[in-house]
């Protein structure tokens, strides 16, 4: 792989190095991708991310933004409920709340509520 541009993803693929398995590292990654407007380096470190801390509940919301920014509805919706289900699990109400708004801009479907 080589050396990214920015001085923020090399200072966080340095950190990467000593704890490669480090879920917010990957997650801020991915973040600094995005605001680079690298759609497909964003979404290979969401999916990194995903294999390795599919608990990681942050994960999914950005994910399925990223997923309709691409026009892949069902892939959104998709990945929002299994976001839903992570919160759920969770107890976090904040996150349910958010993905299931998410999901309801895109998707009239009730059935998960």
């Amino acid at each position: 792989m080589s050396t990214p541009d920015s001085p923020r993803l090399q200072q966080l693929f340095q950190f990467l190095e000593s704890s490669p398995d480090d879920p917010f590292l990957l997650f801020a990654i991915a973040k600094e991708y995005d605001s680079l407007q690298a759609p497909e380096k964003t979404l290979e470190y969401y999916l990194i991310l995903k294999e390795k801390a599919p608990d990681y509940v942050g994960l999914y919301y950005h994910l399925g933004k990223l997923y309709e920014g691409k026009g892949d509805f069902p892939e959104a919706i998709a990945t929002y409920k299994k976001g839903m289900e992570v919160a759920k699990a969770q107890g976090d109400r904040h996150a349910l709340s958010e993905l299931a708004g998410a999901k309801m801009g895109i998707d009239d479907d009730d059935d998960d509520e």
